[in-house]
C-alpha cells in the first residue's frame, strides 16, 4: 500500500495535520487579504474563515497524498473591486505563500522554545518524537508549499504576480494562452519530467530556504535571548 503513496504510512498523520493547517491557512490568508484590499468575494461566499471545510478540496488532498501533488479550493477574487488592480492583485497573491513561511518560521520557534526551555524534559520519548516529527513535517511542507507556489507558472501564485507586473498588452497574451501553460505544468509534474525540472528546484532550494530559517532564529535560542 506504501507503494501508491507519496508519502509512508508513518508519516501520514503528520502529513495531513500539516497539510490541513498549511492548505487551510494559505487560502484565509488570499481571502483576507482580499478583503483588506476592497474585494468581499470571499468574504461573501464564506472563505474568510480558518475551517478547513471552507477550503479543502477532496480530490485535490487524497491526490497530494497519493501522487505528490495538489491543491485546495481556489478562492475567489474580483480584482474590479480593486482601487488599484494590479498593487492589490499581487499582493492578494503573494499573501498565500507568505502565510506558508510564516507557519514555517513559527513552527521552528515553537520547535526551539520547547527543547531550549525544558519543557519537554518531563514528556515521555514517545511524546517527544511525536512534537519532533510534527514540527518538522509542518516546516518542511509549509517551506515547500512557500516555494512551490511561487513559481512562476500557471496556475500557481507566481504566475499570477507575473502577470500583473507584465503590461497590459502582454498580460492580455499570457491570460489567452493560460490553459496552455496549465497543460504544460501538468506534463511536467505527472510525468517523469519531473525529475528533470520540479524535483531538482525542491531539492535544493526547500532545504535551502528551510536551513535559511532554521539559522535565522536558532541563534536567539542558543544566546538566551
Amino acid at each position: 500500500m506504501e507503494n501508491f503513496l507519496a508519502f509512508n504510512l508513518q508519516e501520514m498523520p503528520f502529513v495531513i495535520i500539516s497539510l490541513v493547517i498549511a492548505f487551510t491557512v494559505h487560502e484565509f490568508a488570499h481571502a483576507y487579504a482580499a478583503y483588506l484590499c476592497g474585494d468581499s468575494t470571499a468574504k461573501d461566499q464564506g472563505r474568510l474563515t480558518l475551517s478547513p471545510v471552507a477550503h479543502l478540496d477532496p480530490i485535490g488532498t487524497i491526490l497530494l497524498l497519493i501522487a505528490g501533488f495538489g491543491w485546495a479550493r481556489p478562492v475567489p477574487v474580483d480584482r474590479r473591486n480593486f482601487k488599484r488592480p494590479h498593487l492589490y492583485s499581487i499582493l492578494v497573491s503573494i499573501a498565500g505563500p507568505l502565510s506558508n513561511i510564516l507557519i514555517a518560521i513559527i513552527g521552528v520557534i515553537i520547535f526551539y522554545a520547547l527543547f531550549s526551555t525544558g519543557v519537554v524534559d518531563s514528556v515521555p520519548e514517545k511524546g517527544v518524537d511525536f512534537i519532533d516529527k510534527m514540527i518538522n513535517m509542518l516546516v518542511y511542507l509549509n517551506v515547500l508549499l512557500f516555494v512551490f507556489n511561487l513559481l512562476p507558472i500557471p496556475p500557481l501564485d507566481g504566475y499570477r504576480v507575473l502577470e500583473d507586473l507584465a503590461p497590459n498588452r502582454i498580460r492580455a497574451k499570457m491570460i489567452q494562452y493560460e490553459h496552455i501553460g496549465v497543460i504544460i505544468f501538468l506534463i511536467l509534474i505527472i510525468t517523469p519530467l519531473d525529475r528533470y525540472t520540479i524535483y531538482p528546484i525542491f531539492n535544493t532550494i526547500v532545504p535551502y530556504v528551510a536551513n535559511l530559517v532554521d539559522s535565522l532564529i536558532r541563534p536567539f535560542f542558543e544566546s538566551g535571548i
